[in-house]
């Protein structure tokens, strides 16, 4: 009989595409993991893993068969949380894909969650919109917040937060000559640090400056906002980031902040969840939050 343990071992591996990486992620060797495996291939009497000399993806039947251990694990976790809040508790671990603009905002989200629902542990995770739709899914994620366009509707809510708009964070010396807003003209001219093309976000940007007959003068890139508020910070280069990040982290020495106009762009926000039956307490709590900002 195959146990939930192996299950779950299945699930980390479809996760981390890894085995020594799941196996960690499993709290277990990598050999032991490795032999669960191959025991449930027995079990089964068919292939789940190609193997070759690293990870090689799941077969077929391995497709199936981790398409069912989701939906299996799901309803434990479902279950175990339903018992919990049968002792009027919502606990358990709700995991939350992020958009890299949206994570200050996610962050404020989280903290005004947890001061109703303190047995819940968040899982913030940085992601892109992409992989935010396949998570939601594949259900690797419990709840994802990325751009309203970049999902489809089908047995999805999508739950509006905030308009995103765009602010320029530049060393003071680039932008002396200019007081409390910039042009995207003027702003293509100066060396900037933007998110990479892999980013919605930088994909938006691209979109302004095209549409504006702009070539931005980009002179690093970068997967998080990190590394270009770091360069602003250092008198290098100029980054373009969201107004909820930099009222979330406050004043950074040596920078000002900027609107970007010319036009003045906003794109909507969301959180989107996956309609099921039974839907996990800590996702009910969380969509329960985010109704109460609309009342």
């Amino acid at each position: 009989m195959i146990e939930l343990k192996d299950l779950q071992l299945l699930a980390a591996l479809a996760r981390h595409q890894h085995f020594a990486k799941a196996a960690q992620d499993c709290g277990i060797s990598q050999p032991a993991f490795s032999m669960r495996i191959r025991n449930m291939e027995d079990k089964l009497g068919v292939s789940i893993v190609r193997r070759a000399n690293r990870f090689q993806g799941l077969t077929e039947e391995g497709q199936m068969i981790l398409r069912r251990t989701r939906g299996i694990l799901d309803d434990v976790k479902a279950l175990e949380q339903e018992i919990a809040a049968s002792r009027g508790e919502i606990s358990g671990v709700l995991v939350l894909g992020v958009v890299p603009t949206a994570m200050a905002y996610a962050a404020q989200l989280v903290v005004q969650l947890l001061s109703s629902h303190p047995k819940i542990l968040p899982r913030i995770e940085s992601t892109t919109s992409l992989a935010i739709q396949r998570r939601l899914y594949d259900g690797t994620i419990d709840a994802g917040i990325t751009y309203d366009d970049s999902l489809g509707r089908d047995m999805v809510t999508l739950q509006p937060l905030y308009d995103e708009t765009y602010v320029l964070l530049a060393p003071e010396h680039m932008v002396a000559d200019f007081t409390d807003s910039i042009r995207w003209a003027e702003a293509a001219e100066l060396p900037l640090c933007l998110l990479d093309t892999q980013m919605q976000n930088r994909r938006i940007l691209d979109r302004v400056f095209g549409d504006l007959g702009l070539k931005p003068l980009i002179v690093s890139e970068a997967n998080g906002f990190m590394a270009a508020m770091v360069m602003a910070r250092l008198g290098s280069a100029a980054t373009i980031v969201p107004r909820a990040l930099v009222d979330a982290l406050g004043a950074l020495g040596g920078t000002r902040v900027l609107d970007l106009i010319d036009p003045v762009q906003a794109r909507p926000i969301c959180i989107a969840t996956l309609d099921r039956t039974p839907e996990l307490t800590t996702v009910r709590a969380l969509k329960a939050l985010v109704a109460g900002f609309s009342r």
